[in-house]
């Protein structure tokens, strides 16, 4: 059941399943809720309530929402405001998934507010600065390919570019993998969206680097090995666990996995994060049969 949650500056739409401890998904940028489509009903059946949540300009949430930066940008600050406010909304605490730049989202949230964020989860997360790799782009072919493909995006403000990123994106495809790229573009092709997803390069991750001390939950960093935003993504992976407190955090790679291992194996991720969730953030409904 989808359902729209009004906060300060617009609403967020959210599809909510299941019952048990509260679980947030938060996608990345330039896509929607529908990334999350095989791991929704897998937490809902594992015993959680699940809300899979629109980012603000995305999918169907609503556009021109003001940004704490000043400027017309969405920043992982502005995401994690929006998060806690839903979070509220459905009766939190709960704990967040949260993919790329949500990955970031999801550690201010925990950062500001732990006493409604029980554990997170990062799945491929830009939680960091990014630091272009030079001798990467030589030496990685998948690394290089990506890189191009995001960089022309951003630069060129380029729909073209951008379905081409997902070919790189996903090493392996799904089975609806052509009807889900195609009815994103189709969503990113309505009035407002397009911009809406290039205000997401205006900001970088700083904000989300500089409050990685402050998380006091549990945290499970998930990455596509074969992911091609990071030369060497078990080692990002490990550089963000790194700048946690001691002991709260551990890294998951998904073989075969790109940016988007959620949505390319479901079973395998929610597996992970299932029994992540169990660990820490409380214990799921049980249901007969």
């Amino acid at each position: 059941m989808t359902e729209f949650v009004t906060l300060e500056g617009g609403r967020i739409a959210c599809d909510v399943i299941g019952d048990g401890p509260l679980v947030v998904l938060s996608h990345g940028m330039g896509v929607w809720r529908q990334d999350y489509r095989d791991l929704v009903p897998l937490l809902a059946d594992a015993g959680y309530r699940v809300v899979n949540a629109d980012m603000r300009g995305h999918g169907e949430s609503s556009l021109d929402w003001p940004s704490v930066t000043g400027k017309a940008a969405i920043s992982r600050t502005d995401v994690a405001g929006d998060l806690l406010g839903v979070i509220r909304h459905f009766g939190g605490p709960a704990a967040i998934v949260g993919h790329s730049l949500a990955g970031g989202a999801a550690t201010i949230a925990a950062a500001q507010a732990p006493e409604l964020v029980t554990a997170i989860v990062e799945i491929n997360p830009f939680t960091r600065v990014p630091r272009l790799d030079f001798g990467a782009l030589f030496t990685n072919r998948r690394y290089r390919r990506g890189m191009t493909r995001l960089l022309g995006t951003q630069l060129l403000k380029s729909p073209r570019l951008w379905r081409k990123y997902f070919d790189i994106a996903y090493p392996t495809k799904p089975g609806d993998y052509q009807q889900h790229i195609e009815n994103l573009m189709t969503i990113l092709g309505q009035p407002g969206r397009w911009e809406e997803f290039m205000k997401t390069g205006k900001t970088n991750p700083a904000d989300a680097e500089a409050q990685l001390p402050g998380v006091e939950c549990p945290v499970l960093v998930i990455m596509g090995a074969e992911d091609p935003d990071f030369p060497d993504p078990r080692a990002e992976g490990e550089a963000i666990v790194a700048a946690l407190k001691a002991g709260l955090g551990r890294v998951a790679v998904v073989e075969d996995g790109g940016h988007y291992p959620h949505s390319q194996f479901g079973d395998r991720v929610a597996e992970l994060i299932t029994a992540f969730l169990r660990e820490h953030a409380g214990e799921p409904e049980r249901h007969a049969g």
